[in-house]
């Protein structure tokens, strides 16, 4: 039993200092690291359109080609969809958060609170001067903001190359990969064509959840005449990416904005709606869409959200449940043995014409002959 005990804690040993160096490597390049996960995701994403377009007799380089600027042209028509409404409704939305916060504080003079307007202005003093506390955190964070612009810039177009070379030279790419594994390389075979597998499901199921969310929220808040409706839209949608998580902070703002703009009665009305669709998710779209490849418990999506939040942040968390669940899927098919293969074939071609006739000892001791052959006794001169 000590002996078990022992084996057992020096391999978790081991296990905890590699995960420890591993994570690591991965905060110190995180600046690689981060645009490989993601160009791995969008090329799961986008694959089946190059592969059908390589199966209708496309080259790979034109299926890579048309495949990027169909992404490229949807990104360009949703962002020029969405500042323009912004643009329209951002003056009306101000001028409605004005009116709503009079109707506020009016309600806050003369309702069951019976505050009174030296309350009231002692409480706006109190987030002016807490605004002006923080002025030198909010400059300082203006003044780095072009750097942090550039190292997105560089992200993104470091993301853009892997994500197109993936997709026109992946089998290339994993065939030179598995080269490093020699014999073991049919087990890493099988064990990346179940990630792959896992991680194309996860990632086609979410954006199906995720515009499933964005669709019912934008007719929601369209129907409840909220400015912005359709920037909110799309901001649940890139919010579900991150699960659990990030639909409740984007519901959050949503619900901030519906306060503002139309009044606390239709914000509530608009929390619930949320909560009720939320559910619907849970139980019965995560299950449905994303629970075939992805069978992990809250419990286990929450600590993995968390690892990856600590280590890379929003960006961390959204990448963290796919790498999960492709980990998960591989180690079982890299600990299975190989198939067993049937006993070799004898080795030659087979033999031409009939069957040999089986020989027998002949009367006089000699082996006798078969059929075509000279039988008659030999005489000497």
């Amino acid at each position: 039993m000590l002996g078990a005990l022992a084996a057992w804690s020096w391999r978790l040993i081991v296990i905890g200092v590699v995960i420890y160096f591993t994570a690591q490597i991965i905060v110190r390049l995180s600046f690689v690291a981060l645009p490989i996960a993601i160009a791995l995701l969008l090329t799961a994403l986008l694959f089946p359109l190059t592969d059908r377009l390589r199966k209708a007799g496309l080259r790979p380089i034109w299926a890579t080609w048309i495949t990027m600027l169909f992404a490229l042209a949807i990104l360009v028509a949703v962002g020029f969809i969405i500042g323009t409404r912004a643009n329209d409704e951002f003056p009306g939305l101000l001028e409605q958060i004005q009116k709503t916060t009079r109707d506020v504080q009016g309600w806050l003079l003369t309702g069951p609170f019976h505050l009174k307007e030296a309350q009231l202005t002692d409480m706006m003093d109190e987030v002016i001067r807490q605004l002006n506390a923080q002025r030198s955190a909010i400059t300082s964070t203006l003044l780095s903001t072009a750097a942090v612009f550039i190292e997105v810039l560089t992200s993104i177009v470091l993301l853009l190359f892997i994500t197109f070379f993936m997709l026109k030279d992946g089998d290339r790419i994993w065939a030179w990969f598995l080269r490093a594994f020699g014999s073991a390389a049919p087990r890493v075979d099988r064990a990346g064509r179940a990630a792959w597998h896992t991680l194309s499901q996860y990632i086609h199921g979410t954006v199906i959840v995720a515009a499933i969310h964005g669709v019912i929220i934008g007719i929601v808040l369209f129907a409840m005449g909220v400015p912005l409706w359709a920037p909110l839209a799309v901001l649940i949608f890139l919010a579900s990416f991150i699960p659990i998580v990030g639909i409740f902070i984007a519901g959050g703002l949503a619900a901030l904005v519906t306060l503002g703009a139309k009044g606390p009665i239709l914000a509530l009305v608009f929390l619930g709606i949320l909560l009720v669709e939320q559910q619907l998710e849970n139980h019965v779209l995560q299950p449905m869409i994303v629970g075939r490849a992805v069978k992990f418990h809250p419990l286990a999506i929450i600590l993995v959200l968390a690892i990856g939040g600590i280590l890379g942040g929003i960006a961390g968390a959204a990448i963290a449940v796919p790498i999960a669940a492709v980990v998960y899927r591989a180690v079982p098919e890299l600990r299975k043995k190989p198939p067993e293969l049937p006993p070799a074939a004898p080795q030659g071609p087979p033999p031409e014409g009939p069957p040999a006739t089986p020989e027998r000892p002949g009367p006089s001791g000699d082996r006798a002959t078969g059929a075509g052959e000279d039988v008659s006794p030999q005489h000497s001169g």
